[in-house]
């Protein structure tokens, strides 16, 4: 089972993440309406690419926006939240020793207690929105069972991550639900709501040269 999870399916994974996200990009960008007049594509275009660029780095600035500012703890657990599902999977010593013996290369490592801060910051981050969804009137009104599947989805490999780092028991049988949750987050990104992944990048450039 480890063999298939971590070799087939596990390229399957990838293979999906990274051409579904290439589509996203495409379908995005021949979406949008060139002649539209309220922004200038086509002239001042060095004008656009300021503001795209300023309305990007500013939302990835915590507290940068009137919005971030204005919502300061849900900003606190945005951050805490999307810090660890980016940092924690790319840099992790054993996700880095799995991808050399399978493809032969290895990116740079972060410690394990920082990899396990990260994992528990990433938790408790996904307990406060999902309460956050549960307790605003204006947030809960919005919210559908696919919202809070998508938190499931996104949170599922760090709990069964961190339980198969420090289970003594069954630590195996861990590990492969990790593994299989981490691969379903992969497949869900191009898929769902979770291709904001590169969709926000993509939407606020729009919005900064508008």
């Amino acid at each position: 089972m480890y063999e298939f999870v971590t070799g087939p399916l596990a390229w399957i994974s990838f293979g999906i993440f990274f051409i579904g996200l290439i589509v996203r990009f495409i379908w995005y960008i021949r979406g949008l309406d060139w002649k539209l007049d309220r922004v200038t594509y086509g002239e001042n275009t060095s004008y656009g690419v300021k503001g795209g660029i300023r309305s990007i780095f500013y939302w990835l600035l915590p507290y940068g926006t009137h919005s971030w500012r204005n919502n300061p703890w849900f900003t606190l657990w945005v951050f805490v939240l999307h810090i660890g599902i980016l940092i924690t999977p790319i840099f992790l010593q054993g996700h880095n020793i799995l991808l050399n013996e399978r493809w032969g290369f290895s990116l740079p490592t972060i410690p394990d207690a920082v990899a396990d801060v990260l994992t528990v910051g990433v938790i408790i981050a996904g307990f406060f929105l999902i309460l956050r969804r549960i307790g605003l009137p204006e947030v809960r009104i919005i919210t559908s069972a696919y919202d809070y599947l998508l938190l499931v989805i996104a949170l599922a490999p760090f709990v069964t991550g961190i339980i198969a780092r420090y289970s003594a028991q069954g630590a195996s049988g861990w590990l492969i639900a990790h593994i299989i949750c981490g691969e379903i987050m992969l497949i869900a990104i191009p898929l769902t709501k979770l291709s904001h992944f590169i969709m926000f990048f993509l939407t606020r450039f729009q919005l900064g040269m508008d």
